[in-house]
């Protein structure tokens, strides 16, 4: 059984391909066209899926799409009747609706199959299931509560249920208008922060800031009984006029979603160019405050309802608000919380092939022990690139046949302070680098974080960077002992462990960290290992392998960025390039 997942004409458009009920690969678009966030139809993704499974397009079951614009339908209807959107929210929808027929044509177009053909495979998932089935089944959990948050996607902004009999069984859900991610976004804008995906800045900058706009926060959100929450429509205008989304050249844009009402709380906007000041942090802070509080009602709900279901799934894009995730066990009834590496709509891909091979041929064995899905590049094929590129001719150049050789010299030049992108191995699901491509240093270095936003990252110098740590060496540094091999959760590191890592610490003594094992990254632990031996510190700092782009795909992107930036070495698998 072969099923091929995609979400698309959205943003972070992807596919993957599921086989027998394994998950064989899977690939955010972004990665291939090299547009952040990409929008529209993952044709480079489902070609490289295509490849890495070695089967073609008509010999597949199944394709699974991320959304169902037939469910909820009298909702819509009962919408539409009693709050009279604007034309321009009606069009939207209308164009919304077309999105199936869009996608059968351009299967059709792009792979040269009859379209006839495509419409018979075409399998629609609802949006909110394919995010729970995306959370569920590959955690390895067998008696867990499902939630899915995000914006929206099929009238729907947050779910719940469990499963039985190996079937997602929904209890829950709130419609639109109210939605917490839509609350986040909002806010986020406010702060001028207007690109697709900012929301993440305003997480780091919360850790800079007292939470004291909480009354300004209450009468946008409010916090219901059951679970659930209410935006007060006033302070925003996506009820009345819809979202403006727009994605020319495959970049995400949307329009604003804050009414004036909101200025007229708050007080005036940000400005992009303007310096962020003590205030602009007091909301972000007061933000993250209120979507926790949110959040965390719902989770009470749910752990009340389910109390002898102590495991938790999450997906949708507020499921990686990594600060929230970090405090669930501490404040729920729920003992072990699993989010899967791309939890926003990218991963709605990997969901709904789970569902169309779980409704059609009962399968469940959806393990992900790794998220290296993507593409690999050999040592032949680095080797004939590196010696075709001259730009390389005033670097030292060394190849290493032995493994352990390569990573004992990794680990001598990260305690020199080097600063490394490596490269190595299939790269990642989902939006963080988790050691395939990677930039690594020293987290011991007390100026590193500075360096790395100014001359390598060129961010803002308030966003944090990460550790990746030992598996087994987590409880002695975190006060947390939780797995999270996917960089999904924030915790506080042990005070007395602080002085010792200044570079993955953040401002509130947190870090969002990845538990690495030997087993779904060998190389990468042993470096970790080694560096521990050395140095009596289990782990190492971890950003992305890129600069204002996304992550590196390919040995060729990862050489532009080595070049481009202040990096001192490049490890292509068993190269190691050196300034």
């Amino acid at each position: 059984m072969k099923i091929l997942g995609i979400n698309a004409f959205h943003a972070d458009s992807a596919a993957c391909i599921i086989i027998d009920g394994k998950i064989i690969c899977a690939i955010e678009e972004e990665r291939l066209t090299r547009v952040k966030h990409w929008a529209g139809f993952p044709e480079s993704s489902i070609s490289a899926c295509l490849e890495i499974a070695n089967i073609k397009i008509d010999e597949l079951d199944y394709i699974a799409v991320n959304r169902d614009p037939n469910t909820h339908i009298f909702k819509k209807i009962s919408f539409a009747i009693t709050k009279k959107p604007s034309l321009k929210n009606v069009i939207s929808r209308i164009k919304s609706r077309k999105i199936d027929t869009d996608i059968s044509k351009m299967i059709a177009e792009r792979f040269d199959v009859n379209k006839n053909i495509i419409e018979k495979k075409i399998y629609n998932v609802e949006h909110h299931v394919a995010h729970l089935a995306s959370a569920y089944y590959p955690s390895g959990y067998e008696d867990a509560v499902l939630l899915s948050v995000d914006g929206f996607g099929d009238f729907v902004s947050t779910m719940w249920g469990t499963v039985e009999n190996n079937k997602i069984k929904i209890d829950d859900y709130i419609t639109f208008p109210h939605s917490l991610g839509l609350f986040y976004q909002a806010l986020t804008q406010y702060l001028g922060f207007f690109n697709y995906g900012d929301e993440y800045k305003i997480m780091g900058m919360a850790g800079y800031g007292n939470p004291s706009f909480q009354n300004e926060m209450d009468q946008i959100l409010n916090i219901k009984e059951n679970g659930k929450f209410e935006l007060n429509n006033k302070y925003f205008l996506h009820q009345s006029e819809g979202v403006s989304m727009e994605f020319d050249d495959g970049y995400p844009k949307i329009g604003r979603v804050f009414s004036d009402e909101m200025i007229n709380l708050l007080g005036n906007t940000r400005e992009d160019d303007e310096k962020i000041n003590n205030k602009h942090k007091d909301i972000a802070s007061s933000v993250q405050l209120q979507f926790e509080k949110a959040l965390f009602n719902t989770l009470d709900h749910l752990g009340k309802k389910y109390p002898n279901k102590k495991q938790l799934c999450m997906a949708g894009g507020c499921a990686q608000n990594s600060l929230a995730n970090g405090k669930i066990t501490n404040i729920s009834t729920f003992d072990e919380v699993w989010v899967q590496p791309a939890a926003g709509d990218a991963g709605g891909a990997l969901g709904a092939a789970i569902i169309a091979q779980i409704d059609n041929f009962n399968s469940s064995t959806f393990s992900m022990q790794s998220a290296s899905l993507g593409l690999s590049y050999d040592n032949d094929e680095i080797a004939k690139i590196l010696n075709e590129d001259s730009r390389l001719n005033q670097f030292s150049l060394k190849y290493f046949r032995e493994d352990n050789e390569l990573e004992n010299e990794v680990v001598k030049q990260i305690i020199n302070g080097n600063v490394i992108g490596f490269f190595h191995g299939s790269f990642e699901w989902g939006p963080r680098a988790l050691g395939n491509r990677s930039i690594i240093v020293d987290p011991r270095i007390k100026n590193m974080k500075e360096l790395l936003n100014q001359k390598i990252k060129k961010r803002e110098g308030f966003r944090p960077f990460a550790p990746s740590i030992m598996e087994d060496q987590v409880s002695e540094w975190f006060e947390n002992n939780q797995k999270v091999p996917f960089m999904t959760h924030v915790y506080k590191i042990k005070s007395d462990k602080r002085s010792h890592i200044p570079a993955v610490t953040h401002v509130d003594g947190t870090g969002r960290l990845q538990s690495v094992d030997p087993f779904s990254n060998q190389r990468y632990y042993n470096i970790i290992s080694k560096f521990f031996d050395k140095t009596g510190v289990p782990m190492i700092l971890n950003t992305s392998f890129n600069e204002n782009e996304p992550i590196v795909n390919s040995p060729l992107e990862a050489i532009n960025c080595f070049l481009r930036t202040n990096m001192d070495t490049l490890v292509l698998e068993n190269h190691i390039i050196s300034r």
